[in-house]
């Protein structure tokens, strides 16, 4: 399974900078004489990347996994202040050196005119004196996943993650729903100021990184850096637009059901996850090990080769499932090219959230084994517009397997059903995040009073008319906090409304064609990023689109299936 290698010694293995550095001066001194030649130094280059990207990735893993092993942070904060930006620098110098190669012009293929494209796109971005404010903004981003997963409430006589917390928020009484969102947000507000600050500081450096590179904002900076080819600003702008004219309305809808349901006067924040028919929460599998073979046996319902894969990973230990303090919040799945083994992390406390989490990660796990054999590191990393149609696109595929997590078929239509209005609620969020980061970068200087007053701008429109607020005035201005890419990853966001929209289109041709369908979604993961975005969601047999009519048209399929679930 792991890549053998053909240029580095065996046992390379990663401490210092000087440990790296001969390898990097070959590179640099390397003869061409013909594209052949130029096609060995870029496998070497590809090498080089994927056995410094897995050690940092084992770092980055290992210290999610424990927050509060202090050795476990600084091996990480090590590679990111000390051996990373050495690595951007000559990362730099051998991206010339590719693209003022006299042979760069004969490289046959759509997958190199998309790695060049890339390429010049990075060099054009590079500033020496940004390297060291990106490393140090790199050290700083881990910030948010300590003060995070340090937060616990007491309940009930025991101290619990506020993600344990969670499953009390969906429990019929309602005195206990308030109780408990009360204090997971008292614990939350406690943060609220460190979180003010951090986010200062960080938007503080991001500003100043675009400005040394030539850009009025590190908005339109990261346009650039995302490699974002294929679309432009005011795309996002208009997927705001169609969101709130398509989607919102919908939302709203779905939430005056549930305030009727519910037979409520007033729908609170407390009551958003609660059965509807208020039955009790769904409780699908106890612990990581059950989670882990209900998957797989859903996964071998869908496709074996599928099952294969988590079967690989759980044999290996490349998988770290359960909630616990002092663990990282989130969940990721971490493709690691010199293993060809991803990482799947993330925080089950047994709901149905953690299948729908799970089955995302195992769609990324999916796409790694299935772009493994690529040639080159870079064919390998995605754009997360292709790398979130593929995980997206598992959770509603899977789900018509579900019964695995689900023997009664009352229960199997409750999870479905969340689901699919989770599918169609996720859009306005997604939407309210990426318009409140364009806000938030757009002008300078701005103070943490200042983003609240935008948030509550942005969230005006798209959070709907159902649900009222009063009394929680202070939780409502901070639920952006809830949101890590805004501090961990900027900008990275909108990438899952695309993909979200995708996914809906794949699992529609797949109840359609299931065999078809599964064909082309291969066909299009295992391209990796050798195409453009819309030629790869072409692949999968679906539309790179998020105009008016395409989205109404795909949430009036969604609709459709609601209705089939409430009626069978």
């Amino acid at each position: 399974m792991k890549t053998k290698r053909r240029y580095l010694p065996k046992d390379f293995v990663i401490e210092t900078w000087i440990s790296i550095e001969p390898y990097f001066n070959v590179l640099q001194n390397w003869k061409f004489n013909s594209v052949k030649d130029l096609k060995n130094w870029l496998l070497y280059r590809s090498e080089m990347e994927a056995a410094l990207n897995e050690d940092m990735g084992w770092r980055y893993i290992k210290m999610n996994c424990n927050t509060e092993d202090e050795k476990l942070s600084q091996h990480f904060e090590y590679f990111v202040s000390e051996i990373e930006p050495k690595i951007t620098e000559l990362d730099f110098e051998l991206n010339k050196i590719l693209n003022n190669c006299p042979f760069t012009e004969d490289l046959k293929g759509k997958e190199y005119e998309i790695l060049v494209r890339s390429v010049k796109n990075e060099i054009d971005l590079y500033r020496k004196e940004n390297v060291q404010i990106q490393a140090e903004i790199q050290k700083e981003e881990q910030e948010y996943g300590r003060i995070a997963a340090a937060m616990t409430i007491q309940y009930q006589g025991e101290e619990i993650t506020l993600q344990k917390a969670s499953n009390f928020v969906k429990e019929i009484d309602r005195n206990v729903r308030e109780e408990v969102y009360t204090l997971i947000w008292k614990r939350r507000l406690q943060a609220s100021a460190a979180l003010d600050e951090l986010l200062s500081l960080l938007t503080v450096k991001r500003q100043q990184m675009a400005k040394n590179a030539g850009f009025k904002n590190f908005r339109d900076f990261m346009f650039k850096k995302l490699g974002r080819f294929d679309y432009q600003v005011e795309d996002c702008y208009d997927f705001h637009d169609s969101i709130l004219s398509e989607v919102v309305p919908l939302s709203n809808e779905i939430q005056e059901i549930r305030r009727e349901k519910l037979g409520l006067d007033v729908l609170k924040p407390w009551d958003l996850d609660v059965d509807i028919d208020l039955k009790p929460p769904l409780k699908p599998f106890k612990g990581g090990a059950e989670l882990v073979e209900k998957t797989i046996r859903c996964f071998k319902k869908v496709k074996p080769d599928y099952a294969g894969y988590i079967e690989i990973m759980s044999k290996e230990s490349y998988l770290d499932l359960d909630s616990r303090k002092g663990k990282a919040p989130g969940g990721f799945n971490y493709p690691l090219h010199e293993s060809n083994i991803p990482f799947i992390f993330m925080n089950a406390t047994g709901n149905l959230r953690d299948i729908e989490t799970m089955v995302h990660e195992g769609g990324h796990a999916i796409h790694s084994f299935l772009s493994k054999d690529l040639e080159l590191v870079s064919f390998k990393e995605t754009p997360s517009e292709i790398a979130e149609l593929a995980s997206m696109s598992m959770e509603l595929i899977s789900a018509e397997h579900w019964d695995v997590f689900f023997e009664n078929k009352e229960e199997l239509k409750r999870a479905k059903l969340g689901l699919l209005i989770g599918t169609i609620q996720i859009l306005p969020w997604i939407a309210m995040v990426d318009k409140f980061q364009h806000l938030l970068y757009l002008e300078p200087d701005l103070s943490p009073e200042k983003w609240k007053e935008m948030w509550r701008q942005v969230s005006h429109d798209f959070s709907g008319t159902i649900v009222d607020w009063s009394g929680q005035e202070d939780i409502f201005n901070h639920l952006w906090q809830k949101q890590l890419h805004i501090f961990e990853v900027p900008f990275y966001y909108i990438e899952y409304g695309f993909a979200q929209l995708g996914a809906i289109a794949v699992w529609r041709n797949y109840k359609l064609n299931p065999e078809k369908a599964l064909m082309d979604y291969e066909k299009a993961l295992k391209l990796g990023y050798t195409r453009s975005i819309p030629e790869i969601y072409e692949a999968a047999g679906i539309q790179f689109d998020f105009s008016k009519p395409y989205i109404k048209e795909l949430m009036s399929f969604v609709q459709s299936e609601i209705v089939k679930l409430n009626n069978g």
